[in-house]
């Protein structure tokens, strides 16, 4: 006899068909896309266990994924088709990268350079420097760099340089300069040569002195407003303008710890180039006008300075001087060079002037050569910049932009007779070939790295005085005669620089020739447009690769 089930266990066997008919009907759905490919009914999902619930519920299903499907064409798309869709355009993070600008930009700047052994004689008051400096180009910086602008006696060597003239130089170029805002008629009470006097107009404010003129005294007034010259400008290139407050080089702080760094160094800067105390302007002072002195230093007969717009005073940091003495016994400074090394926006640039050793017997070239080799060793700036990841350079050939340029000396490989004859054809190509400096840069000897322009000039040495002829050609002494060569050479270092001209100037005024070449030397600048960015966009520079690194989305509803 069976016995009855109880209410219980009916409901329970109930409860366990309903959970078996889902789990069958459930895996059917799913692969429903594949049965319904061959036109299959609805009934043939379910088999012979569905119910009419549960055919109620498929229809519903299969009638709601044909609605979506048709609503969403975008569905049927892989990833990059629905990235690049109109529909989807405000979702395009490439949108954000085309709005957003790199952080930094280049500019292109002028640099004239030149370089001139004028002999040891002293400028005459109405010597004009405007063809040397080819100011009708307009340069954005100037570098001018003398040789010899005192003898080399050894009263100017062993015991006290004279630096008259060098103020006097300083005077002509800010004339040549900023001609409009300079009359320097009267400057000089005396034209001959060896005039040491001035004129003493009490009328005049800027720039006439009582005696001699002091090169100090000259160059603060010539000197660009301490309140804008910095001593790092790192800190500007990378914050916000409106949110940066830069030492200047007015500031006690710094002015107390440069004023320690040249008393550590004190061959280094014999000028105070890093301290430079305010000075007061008038409306007719140099200051005000189109270029400003920066930087200044004479060693003995060596002079360089730079002068830049005032426009871009403010962008300049990292401002340091050094020089190496390579004269008599490697150790005094008739010979030897001076260097400069600043930053502009966050471009360094180096401006070395040289005057290496001189001679023309076979093998002195290999004393330039050891010249040349321990100028580079021995220069080094000194540390003012602790900023990461890019310090100030300390050496030469760590800047990004070097020039070189000078009475380098190198002569050619030839004697008199041969090298009178080749310039009576102007066969420069062939004197060329034969020039010390391009045999031995060649060899990789000297000047590794840097470049020099093609020369299309007669040699700079020697002329006589006064005159467009070859001191071979007047002088009947076979020792006092000398080959004529390109003594006088720029070169350069770096990328982002190229050389517009190189040429040589016509001047009686020296035995040498004057030489000048214009570069255009890119300048890596902080887009200020960058600073600030609305929520959402990206920084990134580049663009990435969706499809490559974003995992494909499978949807049930792709065909």
């Amino acid at each position: 006899m069976t016995k009855a089930k109880s209410p219980s266990n009916a409901t329970s066997d109930d409860s366990a068909k309903n959970e078996k008919k889902k789990k069958s009907i459930i895996p059917k759905i799913f692969s429903s896309k594949r049965n319904n490919r061959s036109g299959s009914n609805d009934d043939d999902i379910l088999g012979s266990e569905g119910s009419g619930v549960s055919l109620d519920v498929e229809k519903n299903i299969a009638a709601r994924k044909k609605t979506f499907t048709e609503a969403s064409p975008l569905m049927r798309k892989s990833f990059s088709e629905r990235r690049n869709s109109s529909g989807s355009e405000g979702l395009n993070s490439s949108n954000f990268d085309q709005s957003m600008a790199p952080a930094t930009e280049i500019k292109e700047l002028r640099i004239c350079v030149a370089t001139w052994n004028v002999g040891g004689k002293t400028p005459d008051p109405g010597l004009n420097l405007e063809d040397f400096l080819q100011v009708e180009d307009s340069a954005d910086i100037y570098v001018c760099g003398f040789q010899e602008i005192v003898p080399l006696n050894a009263g100017n060597v062993l015991v006290i340089e004279d630096n008259e003239p060098a103020a006097r130089w300083l005077a002509l170029i800010s004339q040549a300069l900023n001609k409009p805002l300079h009359d320097f008629t009267n400057y000089y009470s005396d034209s001959s040569h060896g005039s040491r006097g001035l004129n003493s107009n009490k009328d005049s404010k800027s720039h006439n002195f009582f005696h001699k003129p002091s090169l100090k005294v000259l160059g603060k007034n010539y000197r660009a407003d301490s309140s804008l010259l910095k001593i790092c400008n790192c800190h500007e290139e990378s914050q916000p303008r409106e949110r940066q407050r830069t030492r200047k080089l007015s500031d006690p702080i710094n002015k107390l710890e440069s004023a320690k760094e040249l008393h550590r160094r004190p061959e280094s800067c014999a000028d105070d180039m890093l301290y430079i105390p305010d000075m007061p302007t008038s409306p007719s002072s140099p200051t005000n006008g189109t270029y400003n002195l920066i930087a200044s230093k004479q060693m003995v007969g060596i002079f360089l300075s730079v002068w830049v717009r005032k426009e871009l005073v403010p962008h300049i940091g990292h401002l340091r001087v050094d020089s190496v003495c390579r004269g008599i016994m490697g150790r005094l400074g008739n010979k030897g060079c001076i260097s400069i090394s600043m930053s502009l926006h966050q471009t360094s640039f180096c401006f070395v002037c040289s005057h290496l050793a001189s001679g023309e017997k076979e093998g002195d070239e290999l004393k330039r050569n050891a010249d040349v080799a321990e100028i580079l060793k021995s220069t080094q700036f000194p540390k003012i910049c602790k900023h990461r990841p890019r310090r100030a350079p300390e050496r030469i050939v760590d800047h990004d932009r070097i020039i070189w340029l000078g009475d380098l000396n190198y002569r050619v490989a030839l004697s008199y007779e041969e090298t009178k004859v080749l310039l009576e054809d102007n066969d420069w190509d062939t004197l060329l070939e034969k020039d010390q400096l391009n045999i031995e840069r060649e060899a990789g000897r000297v000047f590794k790295g840097f470049k020099e322009g093609q020369i299309l000039f007669a040699p700079t040495y020697k002329y006589t005085q006064n005159s467009d002829s070859y001191a071979g050609e007047t002088v009947k002494s076979r020792r006092k005669r000398r080959t004529p060569a390109w003594c006088d050479r720029i070169l350069w270092r770096g990328d982002g620089i190229e050389q517009l001209s190189y040429v040589r100037r016509e001047s009686r005024f020296s035995d040498h020739r004057p030489v000048c070449a214009v570069f255009a030397a890119e300048v890596e600048m902080r887009n200020r447009t960058t600073n600030r960015f609305r929520k959402g966009y990206s920084c990134a520079a580049a663009k990435l690769e969706f499809d490559s690194c974003i995992p494909q989305r499978h949807s049930l509803y792709e065909f």
